[in-house]
């Protein structure tokens, strides 16, 4: 038992380590490594951005020397095989003349699975795979469903009472949850490439939709904006979005009923817009889905009220939740619900999150999942909404 959890210990260094590439290495994942030498740390790497070298070379290189015989590499996924950009990791490990790597998670690239760990047992090399193997996926959540599915993560965010609410009924929503879990969401945005909300935050909450986070400079996603009618561009008093130092990382989704004098005016601001085919006011995720896929985007967190949430569930295109809870009861019927349109008329056909985690912030929770979809999503046409 104290074997194990020092070799866990080992592994939640490199975890920790790899943090430190968080939002960085987009379409790359996150990797820290660690090297062990008669059991204490003497090196340490992770991948620091999309094109540099990979965790294992950077503790390699960071040791300066052949390691001492019984020396150890924890690693938080399986080594590349591939030479790629900057060679295999594999083939390093094997030229360094460590005998022992230990790793958490396995390749998820289908093409690549398992390959690095055949690799390196034909070379002698003793390998462990699986330890904290449920943490160390997680790390990974936006590049493994990229590299399996070569399409973005769809993500939503919602902040509810206890009761299920977004808002009271006359739309009073700040704050529901407290100030570390609002810090928690400013540390999920710097990690997804893009951010979404709808027409109406915009207009009602004229939001910044930046990660500030303490001790780092504001950083700015990808910010859509989804508009099928652009009425977020009618008034003179432009939103903040279309303005700001930012504006060109800002991008308007809407379909061909916005209006080409709208779209003008935003390309004339220097917004980009991206225009959905669509029969209604509403923009398809589907396409947006395959219009992120193209440009390389791996990722959206959508903060958007009810009625985009809402449609992107009915669509069936929400892969993830974040659902933070703060203790307080509304307990009125006519408050905003998160979620709305969906006939769920027995619980075998819910939705479901699976893989999931739990956090506390000060007061509030956090419970986030992956969203297990049943076999038929059936929609209640009565209150399925137009943008």
């Amino acid at each position: 038992m104290k074997d194990a959890a020092i070799h866990e210990g080992f592994m939640r260094d490199a975890l920790q380590l790899a943090l430190n590439g968080w939002g960085r290495t987009h379409p790359n994942p996150m990797v820290g490594a660690v090297i062990v030498e008669d059991g204490r740390v003497v090196a340490s790497g992770f991948h620091e951005r999309d094109g540099g070298p990979h965790a294992e070379r950077v503790a390699l290189a960071a040791l300066g020397r052949a390691p001492k015989r019984g020396a150890s590499l924890y690693v938080t996924l399986e080594p590349c095989s591939t030479e790629g950009r900057t060679g295999a990791c594999t083939e390093a490990i094997i030229a360094s003349g460590i005998r022992k790597i230990v790793v958490g998670a396995t390749d998820p690239n289908p093409a690549h699975c398992g390959r690095g760990f055949a690799r390196l047992r034909e070379a002698g090399i003793e390998v462990v795979t699986g330890l904290l193997e449920a943490d160390c996926v997680d790390l990974n959540l936006i590049f493994n469903h990229w590299i399996v599915q070569g399409a973005p993560l769809l993500a939503a965010k919602a902040a509810t009472t206890l009761d299920g609410r977004i808002a009271c009924r006359t739309g009073d929503s700040q704050w529901i949850t407290g100030e570390v879990a609002r810090a928690d969401v400013h540390r999920w945005r710097r990690l997804f490439p893009g951010i979404a909300v709808g027409a109406g935050t915009v207009l009602k909450d004229n939001p910044r939709l930046t990660a500030r986070l303490p001790g780092e400079p504001e950083w700015c996603p990808l910010r859509f904006v989804f508009d099928g009618r652009l009425r977020t561009v009618v008034d003179r008093a432009m939103p903040r979005v279309y303005t700001d130092e930012f504006h060109e990382r800002t991008i308007v989704v809407t379909t061909p009923h916005g209006g080409l004098g709208y779209v003008r005016k935003l390309h004339s601001l220097g917004v980009q817009v991206w225009v959905c085919d669509s029969n209604s006011q509403r923009a398809s995720f589907a396409d947006f889905r395959n219009r992120c896929a193209e440009a390389g985007v791996t990722g959206v967190f959508f903060e958007g009220g009810s009625r985009l949430l809402s449609e992107l569930a009915q669509e069936r295109q929400l892969d993830y939740f974040f659902s933070y809870s703060a203790p307080i009861l509304l307990g009125d019927d006519k408050a905003k619900p998160v979620l709305s349109g969906l006939r769920t008329e027995r619980l075998a056909n819910a939705l479901r999150l699976v893989d999931v985690r739990h956090e506390v912030l000060g007061g509030d929770l956090l419970v986030r999942g992956r969203v297990e979809f049943p076999e038929k999503v059936q929609v209640d046409e009565a209150t399925f909404s137009l943008d």
